[in-house]
């Protein structure tokens, strides 16, 4: 059991080592994205200035470009909610997966504990069983008799009643 869990706790750490460099690779994604924003950003400004200064031949390339440029952000926006998405799910997986290893830890911790006890005391342990055993048998007896009891205390109330009024009969007489 303990080798299960160890193995659980190194798949955990492996998956979270595999989801990191995921994260990192996701973040340099996001600054490659980032660069381009800024490099056409740039052109932009270029060729907006190239407008004040009396160009309407590329006009229609700065409108392309700052087309462009809505696009890039647009995508960093949708990668930026994506990853963040991405990492918080990988964080409540992680967070569920190392929940889950507690439990099952705390569930094998009194199973691990029995197998270290000596002899003599997993000897108590079992005769403490025996016990247990032997008073809830004797507990049911004690019920029982103690219902045979009533029975017989009821009875025996009827019987002297009976004979009180069988006295009472006969003085009458």
């Amino acid at each position: 059991v303990t080798r299960i869990m160890n193995y659980q706790f190194k798949k955990l750490v492996t998956n979270l080592s595999s989801d990191i460099l995921t994260l990192t690779d996701l973040q340099s994604q996001i600054e490659e994205t980032d660069q381009r924003t800024s490099e056409k950003q740039s052109e932009r400004d270029y060729w907006l200035e190239y407008i004040n200064v009396g160009s309407k031949r590329e006009a229609k390339e700065i409108m392309n470009l700052e087309k462009d440029i809505e696009e890039v952000k647009d995508e960093l926006r949708r990668n930026t909610e994506y990853y963040s998405n991405t990492l918080q799910a990988v964080e409540e997986e992680h967070v569920r997966l190392i929940e889950e290893h507690m439990r099952l830890s705390k569930e094998q911790a009194p199973e691990n504990a029995v197998r270290y006890l000596d002899k003599n005391i997993c000897k108590e342990v079992q005769e403490n069983e025996w016990l247990k055993e032997e008073v809830k048998i004797y507990r049911e007896e004690v019920s029982d008799l103690k219902a045979s009891i009533q029975l017989l205390e009821e009875e025996n109330i009827g019987l002297v009643a009976k004979l009180i009024d069988a006295k009472l009969q006969n003085l009458i007489v």
